[in-house]
């Protein structure tokens, strides 16, 4: 059965699953992540948790609720239908923080793949960050060691900004590369 759920059906599942919505289609989320994931995580956390201490912008990760409404007038959770739980991510905007998450568009967002979910954060998440206005998007790859970094541009669709490898240093483009990241760091 193909039902179609808001995230106000989304806040009354009680279970402990771990869910994401994807235009109000449910996509499970995959077991706990490898301790590879978790080390990049933590290190990409460090990074940039120091980097906005004392700053407007904040860092979040992972579980963490952002709901992408259709419109700045459609919040009513019962036409809310996407529903994502990103890796980590920054948002500026602090109006867009509420006690369940991120309403909105968060200006940086990091996924790193894991076995089970690559095509979900390679194709269907883009497709979304893309589509809500996400300026800046990476894609970890652990076992490749690699990181794509897609920025958006003004007609509103995803450039690769470029793709980068242990040795590399990525600006971090939403801070106007006054913060680089050391995959060296990252991937040791």
């Amino acid at each position: 059965m193909n039902k179609r759920y808001s995230y106000a059906d989304y806040l009354t599942w009680a279970d402990n699953v771990r869910r994401e919505l994807y235009e109000g289609f449910i996509k499970l989320i995959s077991p706990a992540p490898s301790s590879t994931h978790q080390r990049i995580t933590r290190k990409l956390i460090r990074k940039i948790d120091y980097f906005l201490d004392n700053k407007k912008c904040e860092l979040f990760f992972a579980p963490s609720d952002v709901r992408f409404p259709k419109t700045k007038n459609n919040i009513d959770d019962k036409q809310l239908y996407t529903v994502l739980q990103p890796d980590l991510y920054v948002v500026c905007d602090l109006a867009k923080i509420d006690k369940r998450g991120c309403l909105g568009a968060p200006d940086l967002i990091i996924e790193i793949v894991s076995a089970g979910n690559s095509k979900r954060d390679i194709k269907d998440k883009f497709k979304i960050y893309e589509e809500y206005g996400v300026r800046e998007y990476w894609i970890v790859f652990p076992n490749d060691e690699l990181v794509y970094v897609y920025l958006l541009d003004e007609t509103g669709k995803y450039k690769e900004k470029d793709i980068y490898e242990r040795g590399d240093k990525i600006p971090v483009n939403i801070f106007n590369g006054d913060l680089e990241i050391d995959l060296n760091e990252v991937f040791e």
